[in-house]
């Protein structure tokens, strides 16, 4: 059942792509990510509490929460902002695949350990795979400099420095601090950012489907099936479904938005796969 459910929950993560490119054009960045995270925040309480599991957590992870939720709006402002300028099958299979690969390496440089072969290697095939995506080899500056590429770009290690930060917050369970991160994104954007130029009842009912679904599908679904399966069937077998990400952001953008799949894309993003496939198994050594 939950290796089922782990198919859905990854759809559900490349789908989020689809619904951010689809939203933009009915509201704000911003009013996109304040609704998309109080939903997410409202509907993970009936999940906490068939869990079994306490909203309580110790003031060092709740601080670690709060600082990791500006980041999460500056990453999360990024991925929709490119998604807008450029199409979601790129900003899905680019920032997905170049994600892990940035972590790995700040991760590497902070520990201060030396690189096994296999590890530079994967690197190496890691970079080669999200330039072969952005199609760098085209040696076209109007498309490689790209407005979106850079978006995607920094969102990327925006999303490697909040994992490598969040972790540290290990003695409170991921559903919890997930939800104490998803409550203080929604607060500083109402409270801050947000200016609400966007009648949100007026709405069509395909647009609440995109916005409900990218908060209660795309998140609270998906994210709790990834960390309750992880304990139900281990952290290694459930790294390799992640691999799903962007071909599913891929698939479903060119069957809802149309968008057309290039050859370079497919082709890195394998290459990039393959090349995080080569660091996790380096890393479970």
């Amino acid at each position: 059942m939950f290796y089922f459910l782990m198919f859905i929950a990854m759809i559900g993560w490349g789908a989020s792509w689809v619904h951010a490119k689809y939203l933009t054009e009915h509201l704000s960045v911003h009013e996109i990510i304040f609704y998309r995270y109080t939903i997410t925040a409202i509907s993970m309480l009936p999940i906490l509490w068939f869990l079994k599991l306490s909203v309580k957590i110790d003031r060092a992870s709740l601080l670690n929460a709060f600082v990791n939720s500006i980041i999460m709006i500056v990453y999360t402002w990024l991925f929709i902002e490119g998604t807008h300028l450029g199409t979601a099958s790129l900003g899905g299979a680019f920032v997905t695949t170049l994600i892990p690969i940035a972590t790995f390496t700040i991760s590497a440089i902070l520990s201060k350990k030396m690189l096994k072969k296999e590890q530079i290697i994967a690197l190496l095939l890691g970079a080669i795979g999200v330039m072969t995506i952005l199609n760098v080899f085209s040696f076209s500056a109007e498309q490689i400099l790209k407005i979106q590429n850079l978006y995607f770009v920094i969102a990327a290690f925006t999303w490697a420095i909040l994992t490598i930060l969040s972790a540290k917050a290990s003695k409170v369970n991921p559903l919890v601090y997930s939800f104490w991160l998803y409550i203080f994104v929604a607060i500083l954007e109402f409270v801050f950012i947000v200016k609400f130029k966007t009648d949100i009842l007026a709405q069509s009912p395909i647009v609440w489907f995109n916005l409900l679904s990218i908060g209660l599908f795309s998140t609270t679904f998906a994210t709790s099936i990834y960390f309750v399966g992880g304990q139900k069937i281990g952290a290694d077998k459930i790294s390799s479904f992640t691999f799903l990400v962007p071909f599913s952001a891929i698939a479903l953008s060119a069957i809802f938005l149309n968008e057309k799949i290039s050859w370079n894309m497919i082709v890195g993003t394998v290459m990039a796969v393959v090349s995080i496939y080569i660091l996790n198994r380096s890393k479970k050594r």
